[in-house]
């Protein structure tokens, strides 16, 4: 598992066949919590989900935006593949293109439609986007080994 092309199939794979990443965030004072959630992607680079901005990892985010995220695949019998990324998020207020794409992939996947009003006040939950910064798998030795899934 150390051919480029390999991994970024590998990689692409992970992130087009499951539908919950785990978030790794801290707070201020570096308490770290994992949470999973929902997500749709656009180009492997930027994830999307929504969540209540009174949720741990979405106060942690207001006060330290860097997190890692880990995409688990374990439908493969006997076996598992991870993708793990280095990011920054953020709550958007311009939530126009990134409602749009986790919408589709909520409908695409038999869920409601998700619209602007929904994931802006009043409402009670927010939308969020995390850019990925660095995207690697670990070989069987569990070293880092970098992969450009875009």
């Amino acid at each position: 598992m150390t051919d480029a092309p390999d991994l970024r199939e590998v990689a692409r794979s992970i992130v087009d066949t499951n539908n919950f990443m785990t978030l790794a965030t801290a707070d201020r004072a570096g308490h770290p919590w994992a949470s999973p959630v929902w997500y749709a992607y656009r180009d492997c680079r930027e994830f999307f989900w929504v969540s209540s901005p009174d949720a741990t990892h979405s106060r942690n985010i207001a006060v330290r935006p860097e997190l890692a995220i880990v995409i688990f695949d374990s439908h493969e019998a006997g076996g598992w593949k991870s993708l793990y990324l280095s990011a920054t998020a953020e709550q958007l207020d311009d939530v126009g293109q990134g409602i749009e794409i986790f919408s589709r992939r909520s409908v695409e996947q038999g869920f409601p439609t998700w619209r602007p009003e929904d994931v802006t006040p009043p409402g009670k939950h927010r939308l969020y986007r995390a850019t990925a910064t660095e995207h690697f798998v670990l070989d069987p030795h569990d070293e880092r080994i970098p992969v450009d899934p875009t």
